[in-house]
């Protein structure tokens, strides 16, 4: 055996017996405690179960030494946030930093999935329920970092606040008031959140980069209604809505908005460009050098990992109409999500759908009023904490700033004026990625990677 391949041999041993050594240590089984029994609290929206699962993190966090009167369960309708203040002994003189996360999960069917959504399951490779990814991944390894820090006798130069929401998913009522009502929150200096960033593999193992959300698009959605006075099912007539409303999906299907760009995504697109190499990676590349090349734009809209990052995007999410079997439908509605890049205003957004539709008689009608946020520039200090987690595990691994397609609790924060940095401690591949779909699962190995990832960086920006 050559030397090199002994040398490779050796270090993948060790790395095997680190590995099961930190998942029989008190910190693994007390994350994964966690981890299990919250997934199995099917947390959904109009369900009421969120209190119940902010209880439990309360009675966890209390039971490893924090002050009652500094965890509080926050009633909101049906849900629930938490709020639980570490304490510091205030020798930085610095404002506290929030800990972002949310308690609840969109819906799943458990007859569509091939495993109950509600149970944690494994194989050899994924841990498989609603919520491994979105978010209880971040819930419960913060929690227990706080139980860690806790134990280990940690004392931080400033208050640590955990602020986990219970609707982020659906309305984000909770997060509005956690953002807008409450100063004790944002008088903090900064937030880092879980819901968001994380490591990317190569589809052959190799760690590309690990991303810090700097910026969230515009969420906002409308409901696109067609209508008729219907009739007799054995009348047919030319003019129908559900054929109206079908005739619309499909412009909105073919309708592509312009290629955008701004410093962060370029800069995303050359770096993660060079790491994945192949004509993906080449696609990449050449968008970041022009984004006004029309190929490397056309390749990059064809990957749903990376669309989102290249332009606005609008997709038919749901649909009802009609009222009864034997009746020509009265109304049929669909609804339509759009994620919009930053700096787009959603009336442009709305304008370019009902051009491409052409019917100006449809009615649109807007869920509730989009919010844009601004973007927070990393700071080197957030840089370099995120780097000494991630060298701990993948040394020389490039850390880049990323704009997300999807929206998170920090879109409320950053307007409420605190910056916001998410950057949750999974490792994967984008196509592993099936936060809000069928069959959600995460590699067992980065669920036990992340094990000390927000340890690292809490010592690194709370300690003298």
């Amino acid at each position: 055996m050559k030397r090199a391949s002994l040398s490779i041999v050796i270090a993948l041993l060790f790395a095997s017996a680190v590995s099961a050594q930190d998942r029989n240590s008190e910190h693994a089984k007390k994350t994964f405690e966690i981890y299990k029994t919250i997934i199995e609290m099917e947390t959904s929206k109009n369900l009421g179960n969120v209190p119940a699962m902010a209880q439990y993190l309360a009675d966890e966090l209390i039971g490893a030494g924090l002050q009652e009167a500094d965890v509080e369960i926050l009633p909101v309708g049906e849900t629930a946030a938490l709020i639980a203040r570490y304490r510091g002994d205030g020798s930085s003189g610095k404002k506290p930093i929030l800990l972002l996360a949310h308690m609840d999960v969109v819906e799943a069917l458990p007859e569509d999935w091939e495993r109950p959504p509600f149970k944690l399951t494994q194989d050899d490779t994924y841990f498989f329920a609603r919520g491994t990814i979105d978010n209880k991944f971040g819930v419960a390894h913060l929690t227990s970092t706080f139980i860690r820090l806790k134990k280990e006798g940690f004392v931080p130069n400033r208050d640590l606040i955990i602020v986990f929401s219970g609707d982020e998913e659906s309305s984000m009522t909770s997060t509005k008031i956690l953002a807008y009502e409450r100063p004790d929150l944002v008088e903090a200096e900064y937030a880092l959140n879980s819901d968001s960033g994380g490591g990317q593999l190569s589809e052959d193992g190799k760690v590309l980069n690990f991303l810090v959300q700097t910026s969230e698009k515009t969420y906002v959605t409308w409901e696109i209604t067609a209508r008729n006075p219907g009739g007799h099912s054995s009348r047919p007539k030319p003019d129908n809505a559900i054929f109206d409303l079908a005739d619309a999906i499909s412009k909105i299907r073919g309708h592509k908005f312009p290629v955008r760009w701004n410093d962060t995504t370029l800069e995303y697109f050359a770096e993660t460009g060079k790491q994945l190499g192949g004509e993906l990676g080449d696609a990449m590349i050449r968008f970041s050098e022009d984004p006004n090349d029309a190929e490397a734009a056309e390749r990059l809209s064809i990957e749903s990992s990376y669309v989102g990052t290249t332009r606005t995007t609008c997709v038919p999410t749901m649909l009802r109409g009609g009222h009864a079997e034997n009746a020509l439908p009265q109304s049929a509605t669909v609804t339509v999500n759009c994620r919009v890049f930053p700096g787009v205003p959603a009336a442009d957004v709305k304008s370019a759908l009902q051009q491409a539709i052409g019917n100006e008689v449809l009615e649109f009608k807007v869920t509730y009023e989009p919010e844009e946020s601004p973007v927070s520039d990393l700071r080197e200090d957030i840089r370099g904490a995120v780097s000494e987690a991630v060298h701990a595990r993948f040394p020389g691994v490039r850390i880049l700033g990323y704009m997300t397609s999807g929206g998170t609790d920090g879109m409320h924060f950053r307007r409420a004026g605190v910056p916001t940095w998410a950057m949750g401690g999974i490792v994967m591949k984008p196509n592993d990625n099936y936060a809000h779909g069928l069959n959600e699962r995460v590699p067992i190995d980065a669920f036990y990677g992340a094990l000390n990832h927000w340890s690292i960086i809490i010592k690194n920006l709370a300690s003298d």
